[in-house]
């Protein structure tokens, strides 16, 4: 999930009739290409699962990891990622990414070990936390406000709320072949859109719609008051470097990247999932599983140390203030998190245990994704119409209904009896809540916080997925009955992760139902 960057506010808006030059039409191409690549890679995964389990001989509990590793990367340094993309420049680092996406989806595809799958996940996940966000500043620098710039922000939203859907169906059909094709296919493609985007996508000063605005050199920046020099921000004396803040002496450029803050908050993820899922193998009393949750809450701790610390934090605390922002994120990340955990607990129960093929799995699961691609370009004036607090508070029962009706579904289940009306209902509550969410993460803050708040929101809806992904695998690992047993039982089995599903959609019902109850005594 990704929301709208603030829009410049210096561009006059386009005529309605304009028409798109072949080179924007080409950087459309590029923008939206790779947000569709980066939003399938999550769903090219879950369908592949069984097949690289029983190729790579890894249990659940390691298998998670091609989900939660992506989620964790992605989440994990996409503040980072912004960081980095501010100081180094959003052409190169957007480059830079690519390249790196296309090498880590080779080498995962070669993979013949677990961990060295995992690292290729993790590595994908921060490339894509590069990517998506700048591909939408992009967007809003590089067309002219107005028709053109919305047209453009609609096919963008377009390919991101479809990637989840076409990721589905690719991995089933390839999976059919190899597993190893639903990660290695996107490196080519991505290197395609390389090669395009060396020349299209636009350095600093070639913005807005190909072009600094009038009278402005080819350093400056949307905002940045004319005749300042290339590293100037808004507001910082004339001539200082690009490290200064006013008022402030330059620091080393190392210390405003955040690198020992990035590394805690990344280690304290990792070590939090692996602690999570080492549980079921080792027990609580063992320094592989306890011993890995006290280290994560430490990293993680330090993480808040050093942030409060930094005169440069990569957090903005301050979005933390706003209760709507709170409740978004928490809500997102359990829709997100329960989505996920439900898919992964299916594929298991439908191939691992009745036999299923990836390609009918995957068909399987599309009326719970393709009703967001459908709904998608008007899913803004929804929000208009009704009000995000009113659709989040309508959206969030039904994923929870679906939940409970899944397990009162008997073994083995019926498909249009039990699991379709759970795909429907899950399908609905997204198509209602998913913009409403994105829409009032950051409808409280002020608007030089929305930017800092919108990347703390997606990690947020990251870590919620990573978090309920591994306690899934655990519960699963742990329920598991002894080899030879009926069927039967290994459903049965999987009945503690159905139930943790359920219980995180109750809580994003719970938020929900808070905003609701919060809107009418006052505002957020």
């Amino acid at each position: 999930m990704t929301s709208s960057p603030l829009l410049p506010s210096h561009t006059a808006p386009a005529p309605a009739h304009a028409r798109w030059s072949p080179r924007m039409w080409g950087l459309l191409v590029v923008l939206a290409g790779n947000m569709l690549i980066d939003a399938l890679e999550v769903s090219v995964a879950l369908v592949a699962l069984p097949a690289i389990g029983t190729d790579l001989g890894a249990p659940l509990t390691a298998m998670q990891w091609t989900i939660t590793g992506f989620a964790v990367g992605f989440g994990g340094l996409m503040l980072f990622g912004a960081r980095a993309v501010a100081l180094l420049g959003r052409r190169r680092v957007y480059l830079a990414a690519l390249v790196g996406f296309a090498a880590a989806s080779l080498v995962g595809a070669l993979a013949e070990d677990p961990s060295l799958l995992t690292a290729t996940r993790v590595v994908k996940g921060f490339c894509a936390a590069l990517t998506a966000p700048t591909g939408l500043a992009i967007i809003a620098t590089a067309f002219p406000e107005g028709p053109q710039r919305n047209r453009a922000l609609s096919v963008y939203t377009l390919f991101g709320a479809g990637g989840f859907t076409a990721g589905l169906l690719l991995s089933g059909w390839l999976t059919g072949f190899s597993w190893r094709l639903t990660f290695a296919f996107p490196a080519p493609a991505v290197l395609v859109l390389f090669v395009l985007g060396l020349r299209l996508i636009p350095g600093a000063g070639e913005e807005n719609g190909g072009g600094p605005p009038p009278g402005a050199t080819a350093g400056d920046r949307a905002g940045r008051p004319p005749g300042t020099m290339t590293g100037d921000r808004a507001g910082r004396p004339p001539g200082t470097t690009t490290g200064d803040r006013a008022g402030c002496p330059p620091r080393p450029a190392l210390r405003r990247y955040g690198f020992a803050s990035a590394a805690a908050f990344l280690a304290g993820l990792l070590a939090l999932v692996q602690g999570i899922t080492s549980v079921p193998a080792h027990g609580w009393a063992d320094l592989r599983s306890t011993g890995l949750l006290a280290l994560a809450a430490g990293l993680l701790a330090l993480f808040v140390a050093l942030e409060r610390a930094s005169a440069h934090p990569l957090i903005r605390f301050e979005a933390l203030r706003s209760r709507a922002m709170i409740r978004s994120a928490l809500g997102a990340a359990c829709l997100n998190g329960s989505y996920l955990g439900l898919l992964f607990v299916l594929t298991h129960q439908l191939q691992s245990l009745a036999g299923w093929s990836p390609l009918r799995t995957a068909a399987a699961f599309l009326p719970a994704a393709a009703p967001l691609v459908v709904t998608a370009l008007f899913s803004g004036r929804i929000v208009a119409r009704f009000g995000a607090p009113r659709l989040i508070a309508a959206g969030a029962p039904l994923p929870f209904a679906g939940y409970l009706l899944l397990l009162r579904t008997p073994w083995p289940p019926a498909y249009a009896t039990g699991i379709l009306p759970t795909m429907l209902l899950v399908g609905a509550g997204f198509v209602l809540s998913f913009a409403a969410l994105n829409s009032q993460a950051t409808s409280q803050l002020p608007p030089a916080e929305r930017g800092a708040g919108s990347g703390l929101y997606q990690t947020a809806v990251q870590v919620g997925a990573a978090l309920s992904v591994a306690l899934v695998a655990a519960l699963l690992t742990g329920s598991a009955p002894p080899a030879g047993a009926a069927p039967a039982e290994f459903a049965e089995a999987c009945r503690p992760a159905l139930t943790l599903v359920a219980a995180v959609g109750g809580l994003g019902l719970l938020t929900a139902l808070t905003g609701l109850r919060s809107r009418r005594t006052g505002p957020p």
